[in-house]
């Protein structure tokens, strides 16, 4: 047995959980693992192993998760923990993944992305945590992966001169349309991350999970996350109506928030470009270099909005599209 499985074994039997059956789920982008414990009765909860040798921290996960249960939010409950060891026990909120429903019955998809996005509502309208911000600069920076990664890969040559010079304006378009208070940001809130839970009421219905990256940003941010999704494809119609939900139901100012909008939506695509394109050159991920054609989409069609004509042409330049070659170069 090895060293980890050993202090698996004795972290599950310390809490009760010894001796039930263990099966490995899909794991995510991260060095993060999980399992599905399984009773004799049917039962079961989820291990996530995230050793800090490998960078892991489930401190933050478990802290914000009772934090957002206390708000009414079905994150997992926490039901036992090892912090030093990266070993976490939680509620098993299921496998009704969003992308599961909605791939068995279309027509739920509507209503999906509606109870998802009033629960963004909800979530900016409460104090959440003391989270540190997500702020213009940082944000700039952020996109430095699409010229380091994804250009680097593709075309040899990160452009290192483009990519100050676009940092610098673009820090100036975030500070000039990122107006307002900032609120909480799960940074990762997509159809892959949201569980339906008819059972529940309310906001409940919806089950959240993978924030433990959370910051204090821009309401559009997650928003963006939902609507522009690198893993499948938000068909128009319903990206335009939960933008004209959310602004209503936020009475928000319009234009201001359709501009934070598609601003944002180049950045967030832009740091993805550069994630994808590293896990395929460092983590041997190729699938998702599957996903940068529709990443790329995103961006390409943001970077239309008047907000981003200072950089729009520039960018297009500096950054190659995912041409066949280009996809070949980034799997390879």
């Amino acid at each position: 047995m090895s060293t980890r499985n050993g202090e698996i074994t004795a972290f599950l039997t310390a809490n009760g959980y010894g001796s039930w059956t263990a099966k490995p789920l899909a794991g995510d982008a991260s060095s993060r693992r999980y399992q599905r414990l399984t009773s004799e009765r049917g039962a079961s909860a989820i291990l996530m192993d995230w050793p800090p040798a490998d960078g892991g921290d489930t401190q933050p996960f478990a802290d914000l998760a009772e934090n957002l249960r206390h708000k009414g939010v079905s994150a997992p409950e926490i039901i036992a923990r090892d912090h030093a060891r990266g070993l976490l026990l939680i509620e098993d909120l299921g496998d009704a993944l969003f992308t599961e429903v909605i791939a068995q019955d279309s027509s739920a998809e509507m209503p999906l992305y509606r109870a998802a996005t009033d629960l963004l509502v909800h979530l900016q309208g409460t104090p959440v945590a003391d989270l540190p911000p997500l702020g213009p600069r940082t944000m700039a920076e952020m996109t430095s992966l699409a010229f380091s990664e994804y250009r680097q890969t593709v075309l040899g040559d990160p452009a290192e001169g483009v990519k100050a010079r676009f940092e610098n304006r673009f820090e100036d378009i975030l500070r000039e349309h990122l107006q307002g208070d900032m609120v909480f940001v799960h940074r990762d809130y997509h159809a892959q991350n949201l569980l339906w839970l008819p059972e529940r009421a309310g906001i409940a219905r919806v089950g959240v999970i993978d924030f433990q990256d959370a910051k204090l940003g821009h309401r559009a941010y997650d928003l963006v996350s939902l609507l522009q999704d690198a893993r499948r494809d938000v068909p128009a119609g319903v990206e335009l109506q939960m933008i004209d939900h959310y602004i209503h139901a936020t009475n928000i100012d319009d234009s201001a928030f359709r501009s934070a909008y598609a601003v944002i939506g180049v950045q967030r695509n832009m740091r993805i470009l550069g994630i994808f394109a590293r896990l395929s050159q460092n983590a041997g991920k190729h699938h998702y270099i599957d996903y940068v054609p529709r990443v790329w989409a995103h961006f390409e069609r943001g970077l239309n909005h008047p907000a981003l004509a200072p950089v729009a042409e520039e960018l297009l330049t500096a950054l190659p599209a995912p041409t066949p070659d280009a996809l070949e170069r980034l799997r390879a």
